[in-house]
């Protein structure tokens, strides 16, 4: 029998399906569609209820409760992935989460003044911080290494529909239903999501049970005994990358892991998150800050948040002004062009497992930045849609890699936990998101051609981002491949 199995207790139902790696990343597809969709559909009804409760400058009211999200959703992320790395917990804080945004929903809905709203902007972005941190976590504790960038690209599908789907749903549910439409269409998906994780079982409790989600095999998840039995011909090193395979010949750790091997993945003792004696926040920092993998990964998170938002403020007026569009026809236009976002980040999340992030992330970004030019050209609007969607679609690509790549780089620093890098990620992407739209606004505003000056900054930012990958991002980053190749050229 495994080690660490359960006797004479009741097993779950439906242990099998219930811990496999496929259904968690459909809950949390879902969790993140549900949170986007929470967070962006009421966005067009506020100024209306603002209204309707007797105040002025509406404008800069929705915006500051925009920055009581952002603020609760910043100041939360650290605590949150302490909490779940400290007592290695994924599926209560999940809970916790949810239900905290289930409460922000029904506080706003009735709220008589601003101020509750404030307040219940506040507790969303508290309850956002535990999907994009501890869901992140949990789909990476249980899917197998080999195909973490398809699932994790699958899983983030529920960020691009979220951003597609809800504001104009929005609108229709408002017209139709009123204040309370749009609120009580994202409690009943609220729902759904709370029930698919209360479903959910966590890789440490299936362990018990002789099941082992990580392990790929015919049955919904591997067990335990396919682990210590290896069918003929396979063993254990097989399994390993090379260069764990060579430093375990040689007896030897392996250096560039900042581990013992076998310690991490091994399904006999659970993974790497449930085996290491949790760390400080000061120390996990100290390690992120020490690996330029870790920091180029958060660098060009902060540079994807910063471009993909700065258009937002500028886009209407620019459509409005260029080819008299009215706000409902831009509205239209803007969902038909963000189409191409629901299907970027699956795809490049299967090509990050055939050909690595490396390759992905740079090419994904480099493929983005002509169409970031193309959408100054004050020609057809046909050509813009074109171009924007293109745009679009490229820079979204990039998202699928930069997850994976955080994965690998909680797997190979010692005591860094999952829930650690995407705590990491959400502030950096936190901060760009914040910044983007004031910055765009400003622009747009105060420059002479502000759309031009905004979309090369973000051309800019991106061609950076690629300058950054090549040397660092990746097992085997770009430089280190092209420069082994020329001294094989050199050496024959």
């Amino acid at each position: 029998m495994a080690p660490g199995r359960k006797v004479n207790a009741t097993r779950p139902w439906g242990l099998h399906w219930r811990s496999a790696y496929w259904f968690a990343t459909y809950v949390v597809g879902l969790g993140v569609a549900v949170d986007v969709v929470v967070y962006s559909i009421i966005i067009p009804v506020v100024p209306f209820q603002l209204e309707h409760l007797g105040y002025s400058n509406v404008s800069a009211l929705s915006g500051w409760l925009l920055f009581a999200y952002s603020g609760g959703l910043l100041l939360s992320t650290i605590p949150v992935a302490m909490w779940s790395e400290h007592y290695n917990a994924r599926k209560y804080p999940m809970l916790v989460g949810l239900l905290a945004l289930i409460g922000s929903q029904i506080m706003f809905m009735e709220a008589p003044t601003y101020a509750v709203m404030c307040v219940a902007r506040i507790i969303q972005g508290v309850s956002s911080s535990v999907i994009w941190v501890v869901g992140l976590a949990f789909l990476c504790d249980v899917v197998p290494p080999e195909i973490i960038g398809r699932q994790l690209g699958i899983a983030m599908g529920g960020l691009s529909f979220g951003l597609v789907v809800a504001p104009p749903l929005g609108g229709v549910l408002y017209s139709h239903l009123g204040f309370r439409g749009p609120f009580v269409f994202a409690l009943i998906a609220a729902f759904v999501d709370l029930v698919s994780r209360l479903i959910m079982i966590e890789q440490k409790e299936a362990t018990k049970w002789g099941v082992h989600p990580t392990i790929r095999s015919s049955s919904a998840g591997g067990t335990l005994e396919e682990a210590f039995d290896p069918a003929p011909g396979d063993t254990k090193s097989e399994n390993l990358s090379e260069p764990q395979a060579r430093a375990n010949e040689e007896g030897k750790t392996d250096p560039s892991l900042h581990r013992p091997l076998g310690t991490s993945e091994d399904p006999a003792v659970g993974s790497k998150r449930a085996v290491e004696k949790p760390l400080p926040l000061f120390q996990v920092m100290l390690r992120l800050l020490k690996s330029s993998r870790a920091l180029v990964a958060l660098v060009i998170s902060f540079i994807y948040g910063f471009v993909y938002s700065s258009q937002e403020p500028a886009l209407p007026l620019h459509l409005q002004s260029l080819w008299g569009l009215s706000s409902q026809r831009v509205g239209v236009l803007f969902l038909a062009l963000s189409v191409p976002m629901l299907f970027s980040s699956p795809i490049t999340g299967w090509f990050v497992d055939a050909l690595g992030a490396e390759w992905v992330a740079t090419a994904s970004m480099l493929l983005a930045i002509p169409w970031w030019g193309v959408v100054t050209v004050q020609g057809s609007l046909a050509l813009f849609g074109v171009s924007f969607a293109l745009q679009s679609f490229f820079t979204s690509g990039a998202i699928s890699p930069l997850f994976a790549e955080l994965a690998a780089v909680s797997r190979n620093i010692h005591g860094v936990g999952y829930a650690h890098v995407y705590a990491a990620f959400n502030v950096a992407y936190g901060i760009g998101t914040t910044v983007g739209p004031i910055a765009g606004g400003q622009m747009y505003d105060h420059i002479q051609n502000g759309w031009f000056a905004i979309c090369v900054l973000g051309a800019a930012l991106l061609f950076v981002s690629v300058l950054l990958a090549i040397p660092y991002t990746g097992d085997k980053p770009l430089l280190v491949r092209a420069r082994d190749v020329l001294r094989r050229r050199v050496s024959t």
